[in-house]
Parts: structure tokens; sequence; C-alpha cells
């Protein structure tokens, strides 16, 4: 991927003909918390600077990233081209007790309220942005997803979802279906309160009581083990903390005020 920093992430999978990186907070133009490679626009940062972010990554990557409008679900979206390369169309995807199944267009590349997308198409990339939530890349023999999953996405079933969204679109079995976790709030980091806990009833395993109603909760443990009963045994990454490195991480519950990383995934294009 010519163009991508050296810092960068990518999958240690074994996925041919699959694209995937994920940004730290290097190679960027932003100033000040937002330094440097800030991609979301609406936090304080410069537009200008994060519209340059933005052709960054994208020239990296080499393919057309379709940013989501987060907000903490298990809605899918489909992606998929019209008049490409002038834009692209996102549907929402009947996954089990997540969608509506009612269509949204993708508006400047932009999908309205969804945490999660998968794509059957080469050039269009899946893609999520991060800072302490965990990004979830998909890859399979014919399609790729990625998911962002706070403690909500995570307990609302987003991976679960992506997973079954991704087996209809790109016709595999779960088996068929290789994940990788990128940086998250860590283990060590991630202090919550009863509410979470109950969220994940079963799952007890992956919180560490801190007395006076606190737990420090394992957010990749708990991706994995779902990850699991969805069927997905190949699973990788997940060993980076935001909160614990912040000279190469964003982190909002370390800072606050601070920019957004982002994991894309994407079929190639045959030569």
């Amino acid at each position: 991927m010519a163009g991508a920093h050296p810092d960068w992430l990518r999958p240690d999978w074994s996925a041919p003909g699959v694209g995937a990186l994920m940004s730290t907070r290097a190679g960027g133009v932003s100033e000040g918390p937002f330094a440097s490679l800030n991609l979301r626009d609406g936090l304080g940062d410069d537009p200008a600077a994060v519209a340059r972010n933005q052709a960054i990554f994208a020239a990296a990557i080499g393919a057309r990233p379709v940013w989501l409008n987060q907000v903490h679900g298990a809605t899918v979206v489909r992606l998929a081209a019209k008049g490409e390369p002038v834009s692209v169309r996102a549907e929402l995807v009947e996954a089990p007790s997540r969608s509506s199944g009612t269509l949204r267009q993708a508006q400047g590349g932009q999908v309205q309220a969804a945490d999660a997308s998968v794509c059957t198409e080469p050039g269009i990339a899946c893609a999520v942005q991060v800072a302490d939530c965990l990004p979830v890349l998909f890859a399979a023999p014919r399609g790729v997803a990625a998911a962002h999953a706070g403690w909500r996405g995570l307990a609302g079933g987003v991976l679960e979802a992506s997973v079954a969204a991704l087996c209809e679109a790109a016709a595999c079995a779960p088996g068929e279906v290789q994940a990788w976790l990128g940086p998250c709030i860590g283990p060590r980091r991630f202090e919550v309160g009863a509410d979470v806990r109950q969220a994940f009833a079963g799952d007890e395993a992956f919180f560490t009581p801190l007395g006076a109603g606190k737990w420090l909760a394992d957010l990749p443990g708990l991706a994995r083990a779902r990850l699991r009963r969805a069927g997905v045994e190949r699973v990788g990454g997940g060993r980076w903390c935001s909160v614990e490195d912040a000279s190469r991480f964003f982190s909002f519950r370390r800072d606050r005020v601070t920019g957004r990383m982002a994991a894309a995934v994407w079929l190639e294009r045959r030569a």
C-alpha cells in the first residue's frame, strides 16, 4: 500500500485479494490535541486539515473509504457502487433483529446511523473511526466487513450482525471468516460500573472486580468470545491499549478532546 505511514497497523492474517489497514495518530497535518492524523470532522479540528488527512488515508489504501455516522448500535449497511466512481449506495442488511431493511443513500461518502458495513465489490473500503472503542475488520473469500464496537454495540450484537451480513453477502460460512481486532481501551484501563457488567450476563469472566461497584472490563476478550460463538475461529490482533500509548493512539477517555483513527478493509481490484 503505497503511501501508508510505517507506524500504521496491518492485520496479521492470510487473506488473498483483501487489503486492510489501520491508522495511528501519525502521518497527518492536524495540530494540537488532534495531532496529527485526525480523520473525523466536527470535533474542533480545522476542517481543512481533516479533509487533507482523509485524502492522505484514502490515497494510502487505494480504495474509497465510506465513513459511517457511528451511534454505538448494531446496524449493518451493505455498500455497493452506483455510477462508480462517482457515488456509493448503502443498503441496510437484514441481519436478525438488527435492521429494518430500508434503503439509505450515501451522501458525500457518509452513511447515516450505522456501526458496521459489508462490501463484496472491489475499490470500496468498509471503514470505522475510533478513539477507545474497538475496531473489528473481517475478511471472507468474497467479501469484507468492518465494525465499530464500543461496549454498547458489542452488547447489542454488532459483531454477530456483521458476521451474519457478511456471510449472506459473500455466500460463505462463519468458519471461512477471519477477524482482526485493532487498538482499543485495554483491560487494565477500562473501568466500568454495574450497568456494563450486567449487559454482558454470562461473560463475567471478562470482568475483574475493583470494589465499590466497579470492575475492569476486557473489551477484546468479550469480542473474541462473541466472535467464537458466532462461528468465527480465526481472530487476531487485540493487543494494543489506546489509553496507555499516548504517543501512538488517540484516546477519548484519556484526553477527552482528541482525534479519531480509522480502520479500513476492502477487496482489491484484479490486475
